[in-house]
Order: structure tokens, then C-alpha cells, then sequence
């Protein structure tokens, strides 16, 4: 039997960095005449296999006056297909005895179904015939719109803390549409799109060069590129939109906003400073990804230190980076965040101004002995984990493909975040300046 991400790991003194351990899951790539990019891993340990099409559409490539499209659309996505009635999907892969689901990023939309090693030809049927074309219908259409503002109120209006700070922040950093708008939507956009609307995102978005298809787990290569090419071999050629920039200037001074929040029973911040492109400068970039684990993950970290257990201003803080927390698959403009919660009687400006201090003296003292040890081998285990089951890895090594054409790059991510040097987190917290910063204060509104 194989054995699958066989690593070693060397114990290391406090004094030194962490030696990572390192995965080596096979990458088979290809390309179809049509334009699909096909990514295969295979590993013969378990009979279940992971399968996932990412397309390159996400939040950042709705039009103006369609704000939400992109969510609406991956709801349209389960509702029928060129050769399937609504709910056929489901069925499908539920009866197969696997699970299934999708999601819309700021850069991307996934889909996905996790399956017995038996029924790769059905989820490549099924996602070969969405890819011909979704059943877009007038039915539909209305049906979704109203699923999606339900999800809203849900998940947003009728929730404490609803989009904060991911909805909340980024109109307070960007100035430019797509990147400061909300991706959930207006009731009005979302009311007024169109089955034309659907059908020209479609068209534009949804082409097969457009695409990746990433499969991992139980299968044999050469039966799967020939599945692969009978199912999405004749599905018709149309090339991949041009992807326009999305990039803005940083800010030249601070900027801070603060709402009352009729739900919230706490007050509450969140500060975001804008980082090296993720793409273009990913040397540059990953030293912010450890930082933002320096800061915030676990016990030990420098602000839940300082500012939950010693001065007890906050009853929780987080920090990562991404408005989704999806450090290694989003393009440039994104930021590091950092968030906390207050008591009823915290003070906003308290608290801002210790993270400033805990960031100076962080740039100017360094890390203590083991911090940083610790902190990249509690990232490589999370990497590894996240990346264990089959549809994680097909999953990462979808969006690592469509975005840097590197999907054995998920091998690499571990390795690479233990390489990060003292130095470099030094001088990430040092660029995190107060000019630099945009805020978004909560003010807690459910006793008024």
C-alpha cells in the first residue's frame, strides 16, 4: 500500500527555526483543446476521491449595479443543467453515497463533491454538464433571489455582528468598486438582475478555458484523462476573459468609521493594513501571513497575551489575512486584519493604541526564543491538516493553479512558511502604521 505525505521532523532547540515537514502528493497536469486546465493527484490510500472546478469569477468581477451576482450565480449553478432537471444534482451524488456544496470567493467560485473512488464518471459527467450550461430560467432566477436575501438576513441583517468585518471593512480601505463593495448584495441589485444578466455572466465567465478541474484520491491517471476528456472534451471552446487590475493605491493617512450595531451586545474593532501583492511578491507577502500568527494564534500570542489575559481590554482577539482568512488563494489588493471584541466598557482607542505598541516593540525587540518555531509549526500543521482529506487537496490545488499555474506548490507551502525568517516579521510589523491603517469600530446597540 502507499504511503501518502510520509514526512520527517526533526526536534529543534527554541533557539532555532522549526524544521517543516513537507508532503509530496503526485501532480499530474494537462490541458484540453478546449481550454479546461486538469490537475490529477492520486493516492491509492482510501477509496474516496475529491473533485473540484474553480472558476476564475469571483466577487471583485461583478459589474457595478450587480452587486451579489456572483454568489446569485453559484446558486443558479445547482439548479439544472443542460441535460438534468432541478435537484438532479443532488440526487445524483447523495445516492452515490457523497456530499457536495460551493462557494464564492473574492477571486474565484468553486464547486465540489466528495465521492466513493467509484464515482469519478459521475461527478465528471455532473460538472461537465453544468459547464455546457446552467438551466437558467425565469423560475429560477426568482426562486435564488430569494434564497440569497434570505441568506442575508440571516447571515448579515438579523445577526450581531453581521458582515462585520468582511462587508464592514473594505469600503473603509478601497475606493474602488471592486474592491470596496458588498459582495453579498443590495436587495435592489439582487431584485432587479435578469435571466439575460445570468446568461451574459455565464457566457463570459463560465468558459471552460475560463477553468480548472482538480481530481485527488483514488484513481488511476490514464483512466481518469480519459474520463476527463469524454466528459469535458466536447464541452464548446470559448477563451478566458481578459482579468482586469484590480489594484489602488495604499493609504496615505488613517481612515476610521464606526456604526451603531442594533444586535451587538458588545462594542467592537476591526484595523486592516494593506500587504505585499500575494501573487506578484509571494516572498514578500508570507512574512505578513506569519506575523498575523505571531500576533493572534493561541494562548501565547503577543496581543491574546497582552490584550485578553494581562490587561483584560478585549475578550477576544483574531488577525489573519484576507477578508475571507484565505491567505494563499486571493490576488492583490488584500490586507492583514486584526479584530477583537470589548467589554461593555472597553475602550476602542485603548486597544488600538496597545496594538501599535505590541507592534513597535515587536519591531524593535524581535521574538522572543521559540516564538517563531512555534508559530510556523502550528501553520504547517494547520496546512497539513487542511490539505489531508482529498477534497482539501483538490480543492487548494484548483485555486493554486488557476491563480500562479503551480498546484505542487501545496507541497512547497509548509516548507516555505518555516523558511520565513525572524527578520522579515520584523520588518512586516514595522509597515504596520497607524497612517497606514483603516478601522471599522462597532458601537453595541442591542441595550439602546
Amino acid at each position: 500500500m502507499r504511503q501518502r505525505g510520509r514526512v520527517r521532523v526533526e526536534r529543534v532547540s527554541t533557539t532555532r527555526r522549526a524544521t517543516i515537514p513537507a508532503t509530496r502528493y503526485p501532480v499530474e497536469r494537462l490541458t484540453l483543446d478546449n481550454g479546461l486546465r486538469v490537475v490529477l493527484t492520486p493516492d491509492r490510500s482510501a477509496p474516496v476521491i475529491g473533485v473540484a472546478v474553480v472558476y476564475d469569477v469571483g466577487i471583485r468581477s461583478e459589474p457595478e449595479g450587480r452587486t451579489g451576482f456572483a454568489h446569485l450565480f453559484e446558486h443558479l449553478m445547482f439548479q439544472g443543467s443542460e441535460n438534468l432537471e432541478k435537484l438532479a444534482h443532488f440526487r445524483h451524488v447523495q445516492g452515490a453515497g457523497g456530499t457536495f456544496n460551493g462557494s464564492t470567493h473574492l477571486d474565484y467560485t468553486d464547486y465540489y463533491e466528495t465521492l466513493p473512488g467509484n464515482a469519478l464518471e459521475r461527478a465528471l459527467f455532473l460538472e461537465a454538464d453544468r459547464m455546457r450550461g446552467p438551466r437558467l430560467t425565469e423560475e429560477n432566477l426568482r426562486n435564488q433571489v430569494d434564497v440569497v436575501k434570505e441568506e442575508i438576513r440571516v447571515n448579515v441583517l438579523n445577526r450581531p455582528y453581521g458582515g462585520f468585518p468582511w462587508l464592514t471593512l473594505p469600503p473603509v480601505l478601497f475606493d474602488t468598486f471592486p474592491n470596496a463593495h458588498d459582495g453579498y448584495g443590495s436587495f435592489a441589485d439582487l431584485e432587479s438582475a435578469t435571466v439575460a444578466d445570468a446568461a451574459d455572466f455565464f457566457q463570459h465567465y463560465y468558459a471552460s478555458g475560463n477553468a480548472v478541474l482538480a481530481v485527488s484520491g483514488d484513481i488511476d491517471v490514464a483512466e481518469a484523462v480519459e474520463l476527463v476528456e469524454r466528459h469535458f472534451g466536447d464541452v464548446p471552446a470559448r477563451p478566458a476573459p481578459v482579468l482586469p487590475r484590480f489594484a489602488e493605491p495604499d493609504l496615505a493617512a488613517e481612515r476610521r468609521v464606526s456604526y451603531t450595531d442594533r444586535l451587538a451586545p458588545l462594542p467592537a474593532v476591526a484595523s486592516a493594513w494593506r500587504v505585499p501583492d500575494p501573487i506578484g511578491d509571494f516572498a514578500g507577502y508570507l512574512p505578513y501571513a506569519v506575523l498575523a500568527e505571531v500576533l493572534t494564534d493561541g494562548d501565547a500570542a503577543r496581543l491574546v497575551e497582552r490584550l485578553v489575559q494581562r490587561d483584560r481590554s478585549v475578550t477576544s482577539v483574531g488577525g489573519y489575512l484576507g477578508f475571507m482568512g484565505d491567505p494563499f488563494d486571493v490576488r492583490d489588493p488584500t490586507a492583514l486584519l486584526l479584530q477583537a471584541h470589548l467589554p461593555p466598557d472597553g475602550d476602542v482607542d485603548k486597544v488600538l493604541q496597545t496594538m501599535d505598541e505590541e507592534l513597535d516593540r515587536l519591531a524593535t525587540d524581535g521574538l522572543a526564543d521559540g516564538e517563531l518555531a512555534r508559530t510556523q509549526a502550528r501553520m504547517a500543521t494547520h496546512l497539513l491538516r487542511d490539505t489531508d482529506a482529498v477534497l482539501g487537496r483538490a480543492l487548494r490545488m484548483a485555486v493554486l493553479e488557476q491563480q500562479r499555474g503551480e498546484p505542487g506548490l501545496l507541497n512547497e507551502l509548509p516548507r516555505l512558511v518555516g523558511e520565513v525568517t525572524e527578520e522579515s516579521v520584523r520588518a512586516a510589523a514595522a509597515t504596520l502604521r497607524p497612517q497606514r491603517r483603516a478601522t471599522i469600530e462597532v458601537l453595541a446597540g442591542a441595550e439602546q
